[in-house]
């Protein structure tokens, strides 16, 4: 059973990440959703290197952040992200999924991205 759900995930990943190609003006944005943590990474997939990358994990070391829900710490990340981005310059990327279902943490990213000012 539990070999079948993990093909299940790596088929709709290579599904869903095939047609996605990052470069360095508009790189991918992968997401990565753990039990505990969510991890966001901008990939210009050309180059093959990762320009920025920041999770949920990085702001519990902060002093001035308090434990919140994870959708919330998502949603977080994702602005987060998209202000460091635009300090580099990159005004607009790629949104990549991967194996999840665009609902929960993975919305919430999307929506800080946007939210922060980047285009997706």
């Amino acid at each position: 059973m539990k070999q079948v759900t993990i093909d299940r995930k790596l088929r709709r990943k290579k599904r869903v990440s095939v047609r996605i190609k990052g470069i360095q003006e508009s790189p991918r944005v992968s997401v990565f959703a753990s039990n505990k943590y969510t991890y966001v990474q901008l990939i210009d997939d050309i180059n093959r290197e990762t320009l920025l990358s920041l999770s949920s994990l990085s702001f519990l070391k902060r002093k001035d952040h308090a434990k919140a829900a994870k959708t919330q710490e998502a949603k977080l990340v994702g602005v987060e992200l998209a202000k460091k981005a635009i300090t580099k310059g990159i005004k607009k990327a790629i949104f990549d999924r991967g194996q999840y279902s665009y609902n929960g943490r993975v919305k919430a990213v999307a929506e800080g991205l946007r939210e922060g000012g980047l285009i997706i």
